[in-house]
């Protein structure tokens, strides 16, 4: 256990982009929508219940959501409507505690340790919030409480969805070491198969490694395996994090293998990335330049100078540049993306109180 009991909440929105769609069309109610593009090379951003039911899940491409669900219907995201939401409901977080770490529009970890109300029970305060996001926006929530990120974060995928469940500082170690290893958030699909050859199938088969051993077979990863499958997770809830970068892409409906169209791609996501910065106010020294080729390989190039690359001209110039030394003649090409890097910024600070009750 860890040497401080903090008290750690972890909010997640049920099929976020999903909910809202059927929340404002209610024809869509208790039918299977999936929000995302319907096209060739469309993709599930999020699924209703009713087409996960289907097997339909976010990623998926909607040429396999089709299959799975033949009367899935496809609903074009409204990201303005999506953020409006996420900031009704980051209000409400802002009231219980400074320290909230959204992770994206739909979810978020709170510490509620030290809270604004001044109440002792993050169990009650998780519900309260719950009730809350309900009340003002008309959307449910699953709740995960317990004492880091790691285990609030698998707390709240138990009971979705409108889901609360809680693992108490008495029950972590019980938890931990039942959890089966597919659970751990950082177990894929290869480094699970490659446990279970091994014999680790959960928690407490893990916690049976030695540090070096699991250093050794999973390398850097080995000791947050180690740490996790002792319910050890200290990472903080920081509530600022730096930009690191920015950027813009596209995957296109057919695959281009004309330069001159690929330039003028190129230019359009050039503005893109430019707005962007300026928006935001962040510039920086490293431009990259990403190509996904036909068959899904996929290759990137960036270049680093002196000054901040500020400027339209000064992006496409550089992208421009980068892409003709990395373009392949008679390759088809399904995706291309810039992306600036290596900001100057400095993390604000922040600190936590922790108390000893749960």
């Amino acid at each position: 256990m860890e040497a401080h009991v903090r008290k750690i909440i972890h909010i997640d929105m049920d099929a976020f982009f999903a909910s809202v769609e059927q929340r404002d069309n209610p024809e869509f109610a208790g039918k299977p929508i999936a929000v995302g593009g319907s096209g060739k090379r469309g993709v599930v951003a999020t699924a209703s219940y009713e087409a996960r039911k289907y097997g339909v899940y976010s990623a998926m491409s909607s040429r396999i959501a089709i299959q799975k669900c033949p009367e899935l219907i496809f609903v074009k995201p409204r990201f303005d409507v999506y953020k409006t939401v996420s900031l009704i409901i980051r209000s409400i977080f802002k009231d219980y505690t400074d320290l909230v770490e959204p992770l994206s529009l739909d979810e978020a970890y709170l510490d509620v340790t030290s809270n604004k109300k001044g109440m002792s029970s993050a169990t009650l305060i998780a519900r309260e919030i719950k009730h809350r996001i309900k009340d003002q926006t008309k959307l449910t929530a699953s709740a995960g409480v317990s004492v880091n990120k790691f285990l609030a974060k698998i707390a709240s995928d138990y009971h979705k969805p409108d889901g609360l469940f809680v693992i108490p500082p008495g029950n972590v170690t019980a938890f931990v070491e039942a959890l089966p290893i597919e659970k751990f958030f950082g177990v894929g699909k290869v480094t699970a198969t490659r446990m279970k050859k091994l014999g680790i199938y959960t928690g407490a088969d893990l916690r049976r490694m030695e540090k070096g051993q699991l250093k050794k077979l999973f390398g850097k990863a080995g000791g947050y395996f180690y740490e996790v499958s002792r319910g050890i997770d200290s990472r903080p809830v920081v509530s600022y994090r730096p930009r690191k970068s920015l950027g813009a892409e596209t995957t296109f409906e057919e695959d281009y293998q004309n330069p001159d169209e690929l330039i003028e791609q190129l230019n359009h996501l050039a503005k893109l990335v430019h707005d962007r910065a300026e928006k935001s106010g962040n510039f920086g020294k490293t431009l990259t330049v990403k190509i996904k080729f036909s068959d899904f390989t996929q290759i990137t190039r960036s270049t680093t100078i002196d000054a901040n690359i500020r400027g339209y001209e000064s992006i496409i110039k550089l992208a421009e540049e980068l892409f003709r030394k990395a373009f392949i003649p008679g390759m088809k090409i399904r995706l291309l993306g810039i992306t600036i890097s290596n900001f100057k910024t400095k993390p604000k600070q922040q600190t936590a109180q922790y108390t000893l009750n749960f």
